[in-house]
């Protein structure tokens, strides 16, 4: 009853958000948006969203290997995918990280500590990417209200990864085998949703004032962590709208924007499904 309830109260708060921000503005207008999509170029979105997620679940494998937890190429990508379906449609966002650290808890004799720890740093990991990627953005200058913070936006970029590394390094000391090779996974997983995005916007027929677009995108990735919705619908559209009234952007394209981001991750979420439906094996503690 308390997941229930839980999964109530993200939804209710998912559909007050999205009933906040069309109070602002006409739905109408932002459904106009849609109906104009290049096709072409959000498929190019989509191409670039899966591999954004093969590339996290290479991460993953990397993080597993460090705690002894040898998994397959294809069924880490499997359990990836399940995750994905469970983290979106599940109550609490972490639905999925829940199953994932399950199921190998049951086949490895791995203790629960160090699967906790591989996971949250591979979230955190991710997490650090959004953050790096959007100070850099900002510290491009992409527009004059960011200027004067130039020099911090710089600073803060060595400064938050020094941070990580210790903290790693403090809490979850046996993941530092496979830092480095994670956080240029990391990289690649944010570029490639930042591609991602970029062809979101050709789609939309949007090809002006690009950086700021990506970086309220960036911003709005770092909200959508916080588990207080389904998939981060409604409080990655709030953030798109603020952030385009801040920046003076088209808020009609920063809505679909949003909106289409959600149904490219809802799309490949989804496909998940056929492993709940179909259960994965547990994996067998010689898998290579």
């Amino acid at each position: 009853m308390k997941k229930k309830a839980l999964l109530f109260l993200k939804i209710g708060i998912s559909a007050v958000l999205i009933y906040l921000i069309f109070l602002k503005i006409p739905f109408s207008e932002v459904s106009q948006t849609l109906l104009k999509v290049h096709w072409g170029f959000l498929l190019l979105a989509l191409l670039f969203f899966i591999i954004s997620k093969v590339l996290a679940a290479y991460r993953l494998q990397y993080f597993w290997r460090s705690i002894g937890v040898h998994l397959s190429h294809s069924y880490n990508l499997k359990l990836y995918l399940l995750g994905m379906f469970y983290n979106l449609f599940l109550p609490g966002g972490i639905g999925g990280d829940a199953y994932k650290g399950y199921l190998v808890k049951k086949t490895f004799e791995t203790p629960t500590k160090k699967i906790f720890g591989a996971l949250l740093v591979d979230r955190l990991s991710g997490l650090l990417l959004l953050s790096v990627f959007s100070a850099l953005l900002a510290a491009i200058g992409i527009h004059e209200i960011l200027s004067p913070f130039r020099c911090l936006f710089v600073l803060a970029i060595p400064l938050g990864i020094l941070v990580y590394y210790l903290g790693v390094k403090k809490m979850y000391p046996y993941t530092l085998a496979v830092f480095w090779k994670a956080f240029a996974l990391s990289v690649g997983v944010q570029v490639s949703q930042l591609v991602a995005a970029f062809f979101i916007l050709w789609a939309l027929g949007q090809n002006q004032e690009i950086g700021m677009y990506l970086l309220v995108f960036l911003i709005s990735s770092i909200v959508a962590v916080i588990p207080l919705t389904i998939g981060g619908i409604g409080s990655r559209e709030l953030t798109f709208l603020y952030g385009a009234q801040w920046l003076a952007l088209d808020y009609k394209t920063a809505i679909a924007m949003s909106l289409l981001f959600f149904f490219i991750t809802a799309s490949v979420s989804i496909t998940g499904m056929v492993y709940h439906f179909r259960p994965l094996p547990e994996p067998g503690k010689n898998t290579k």
